[in-house]
């Protein structure tokens, strides 16, 4: 209704209408504030140019950096010897080149040293498992360690330890035994020669053992003859 005044709480209003959200004839698309302006917008193209690129490729590892943490890996569980890293690197598809190379550099820092693992397993197996020299022996020899160093680290368990330990794996089984003293007997030299123990050994330390036990036992024990049975086993062997 053009020329009527609008009327406000004062009088009449006589300027012009705004153009705004007042203004019937305005639509959403005339305001910018609903439409961005002139902002560039995003559309499907952009997004599409970016997926024709292809995913980023990752940079290849350097394959003596992986060896080197191949390694490290496997040193924090235990020590390894070099066999023992070599066989994880193969495993890894490490090349050979490659392999030697890193465990060289381990050699000559020190990080790895065979000698050094076998007395250490020694000592440990020895005193944790009871374990006797040819249990032990086996154990190095399926870790790779080279024969002669083996036997420099077994050199330092003589056989008067060995005896001795066999001796109070005899006892502290004994104070469970249960049965007839000829069935311990051999439950008990069996024991000993699964940890490795020569049947020498092994028979002399479950007879003193009996013979200490109880009369019945030591009578049993009497009748034992440990040199004759050692052979015996020996030759069996």
């Amino acid at each position: 209704m053009a020329g009527r005044r609008a009327r406000t709480g004062r009088g009449w209003d006589a300027s012009p209408p705004r153009a705004g959200a007042d203004d019937p004839s305005r639509t959403s698309a005339d305001d910018p504030a609903r439409t961005g302006g002139d902002r560039p917008r995003r559309g499907r193209r952009g997004r599409a140019d970016e997926d024709a690129s292809g995913p980023v490729e990752p940079t290849p590892r350097d394959e003596g950096e992986l060896a080197r943490e191949i390694c490290l890996r496997q040193l924090a569980v235990r020590p390894r010897t070099r066999a023992e890293l070599a066989g994880a690197l193969a495993k890894k598809g490490i090349s050979d080149e490659v392999s030697a190379q890193v465990l060289d550099r381990y050699d000559e820092v020190g990080i790895i040293d065979d000698a050094a693992f076998a007395r250490a397993w020694v000592s440990s197996r020895h005193n944790g498992r009871g374990l006797a020299r040819r249990a032990l022996a086996n154990e190095l020899r399926q870790r790779g360690v080279d024969g002669e160093v083996a036997s420099e680290a077994l050199g330092e368990l003589d056989e008067e330890t060995e005896a001795q330990t066999a001796r109070a794996l005899v006892d502290r089984k004994l104070r469970t035994a249960r049965g007839e003293p000829d069935a311990v007997f051999r439950r008990l030299v069996g024991m000993l020669a699964r940890k490795g123990y020569p049947p020498g050994v092994a028979i002399r330390a479950v007879k003193d053992a009996l013979a200490a036990q109880s009369a019945e036992a030591a009578e049993f024990a009497e009748q034992i003859d440990a040199d004759a049975l050692a052979d015996a086993e020996g030759e069996r062997g």
